[in-house]
């Protein structure tokens, strides 16, 4: 309780501009007691000679305060150095070099425990209590510490930066909007931190997503080599047995044959180990970016947060979702040997036949980039044909279900729960997995669309639509011109007049392209994203303005 009692009286006699025990101790017309030397170059520092403010309350007076000396306090501060006792803070209460000090403390100055955007000033825990105490203040944005307030200051008009501008992609003060900005599309600062805030949430949902898949490769990975060791273990024991029988004759080659088994085995094994060490990789970096992004986005300060948002790294490439084929590596081992036994007589009077392996691989699909020439595209073409399950009734398939041509007169197909009742549209029979190339011909107004199988069907609203919904996604062409749709989202694409569009998917990779195809490939769109579901190809054809000859193929490639 004693101890309680003369903290109370070191902070009672302390200057709350040097923070030690009050020297020649005088009183402000507020009622608020400084150390003589501390308070005169307060007011001497005051920018405008005619206003002068109390450090403590902020109380204004037009002239310069008469200060007073205060006896009592002098006598009381003397009586308190005489029992040894100090009011300086402990040392680590003091800023060093890596710390934001206080820009009110004189001397040496303590810590900083908040920075102010609106007085671009960094205040101690003491310093602070007019920020909390105040009703004006109180309206002041407190963030952590920094010593990048001035970064918030326009170098040319010396204002705060409260608006940024989207035009110039920078922030800027009010004069500079009435200036070299004038015209420009410009919002606030906060409004701009709100929408970046997204597309960083954003990216860290697809981390996230990613950490998620590549830690379901590993672990299909692990199953993997697990089970290639069994099915290499088995594929030894099966051999020994049938060698057993025949052991004078063929001691040697049942050697031969367990060392390619082990061969085998460390091979694969080691194939597998080392993608599933690229995986892991791949997820530290990821956790490190995800951590960098939350980090960002817990930044308060709206203009540090725009400061540092453009030089974040972008993502790099995913590595693909793996495919691991049913395991047959050694089984045929046994079945050779075993026919090697049967056949041994004849064998060993004529000629030995090698025993060979005939495993094949673990088949685990590497990421691969996407074809630079038609002819790379064409790889992965594959006949698709239109589903007459799902066509609307305004459209007639022909050419073995590969042409959908709009007709004016409704066609007699039968009901169908997978139709489409309204819009002029089609899905293929085949799902997509894997990488597809297809080429649509077209004629008149044509979607080049590919959705999931659970899109809506019936009715007009926007879900049965393709490109008005988050399960399908489309590229329009009429007139020669081009428009990307995708979740009510339209988006202008540029590109040279053909009659041809060419497609291709990566579904691991969530790539989505769409070319103009003529003597050249041209990339019109490209979409990188997550597919949940398999895709199927889809086709919107329809008449407008009057022209009613509008179809789509989609063509047989060589």
């Amino acid at each position: 309780m004693a101890q309680k009692g003369v903290q109370l009286d070191r902070e009672t006699f302390c200057c709350s501009i040097c923070l030690d025990l009050l020297k020649d101790p005088v009183t402000t017309p507020c009622g608020h007691n400084y150390c003589m030397d501390c308070i005169k170059s307060h007011f001497d520092g005051e920018d405008c000679k005619y206003i002068y403010s109390c450090p403590q309350c902020r109380k204004m007076f037009t002239r310069r305060p008469v200060l007073l000396k205060n006896t009592i306090l002098e006598d009381l501060v003397e009586m308190l150095k005489k029992t040894g006792l100090q009011a300086a803070p402990a040392d680590h209460c003091y800023a060093g070099a890596e710390d934001v000090a206080c820009d009110v403390c004189t001397g040496r100055k303590l810590k900083a425990h908040k920075s102010c955007l609106q007085c671009l000033a960094s205040f101690c825990e003491k310093h602070l209590q007019p920020h909390y105490e105040s009703e004006t203040f109180k309206k002041h944005k407190l963030v952590e510490p920094s010593k990048k307030l001035q970064e918030n200051v326009c170098s040319r008009h010396d204002e705060v930066m409260k608006i940024f501008c989207r035009t110039d992609q920078q922030l800027i003060c009010s004069l500079c909007l009435m200036d070299e900005h004038k015209g420009h599309d410009t919002v606030s600062a906060a409004a701009e931190r709100a929408e970046r805030q997204r597309e960083l949430e954003g990216s860290r949902q697809t981390i996230q997503q990613r950490i998620q898949d590549r830690e379901k490769d590993v672990k299909l990975l692990q199953q993997q080599a697990e089970a290639i060791n069994l099915s290499a273990d088995k594929a030894v024991e099966d051999s020994e047995k049938i060698f057993t029988e025949l052991i004078h004759l063929m001691e040697k080659r049942s050697s031969d044959v367990k060392q390619q088994v082990r061969s085998q085995q460390k091979s694969e094994v080691s194939r597998v180990r080392e993608l599933q060490e690229k995986l892991e990789q791949e997820i530290t970096e990821l956790k490190r970016k995800d951590a960098e992004l939350k980090k960002l986005s817990h930044t308060e300060d709206h203009n540090q947060f725009l400061h540092n948002y453009p030089s974040l790294s972008p993502l790099s490439q995913s590595t693909s979702s793996i495919h691991i084929c049913p395991l047959s590596c050694f089984e045929d081992v046994t079945a050779a040997v075993s026919e090697v036994r049967d056949k041994l007589q004849d064998v060993l009077r004529e000629k030995w036949t090698n025993v060979s392996l005939t495993g094949t691989e673990v088949d685990v699909l590497l990421p691969q980039p996407e074809p630079k020439t038609r002819a790379g595209f064409l790889k992965y073409s594959r006949e698709i044909t239109l589903d007459p399950n799902t066509v609307n009734t305004h459209l007639l398939l022909s050419e073995g279900n590969r042409t959908a041509t709009f007709m004016g007169e409704q066609q007699s197909y039968s009901s169908h729960p997978d139709r489409f009742t309204d819009w002029e549209q089609v899905l293929s029979r085949e799902s997509l997995t894997g990488r597809w190339y297809w080429e649509v011909e077209m004629r008149g107004g044509v979607y080049v669309a590919v959705a999931y199988r659970n899109i809506s069907r019936a009715g007009e609203s926007d879900e049965c639509r393709f490109g008005l919904n988050d399960k399908s996604w489309a590229l329009e062409c009429i007139n020669n011109s081009y428009t990307f749709w995708y979740n009510k989202v339209q988006t202008p694409v540029s590109g040279p007049e053909s009659s041809r569009v060419g497609v291709y998917l990566d579904h691991s990779a969530g790539i989505l392209s769409f070319y103009s195809v003529s003597e050249t490939m041209t990339l019109l769109r490209r979409v990188q994203t997550t597919f949940t579901q398999p895709l199927y190809a889809g086709l919107r054809v329809y008449g407008f303005h009057g022209f009613y000859e509008a179809s789509a193929e989609l063509c047989k490639l060589k």
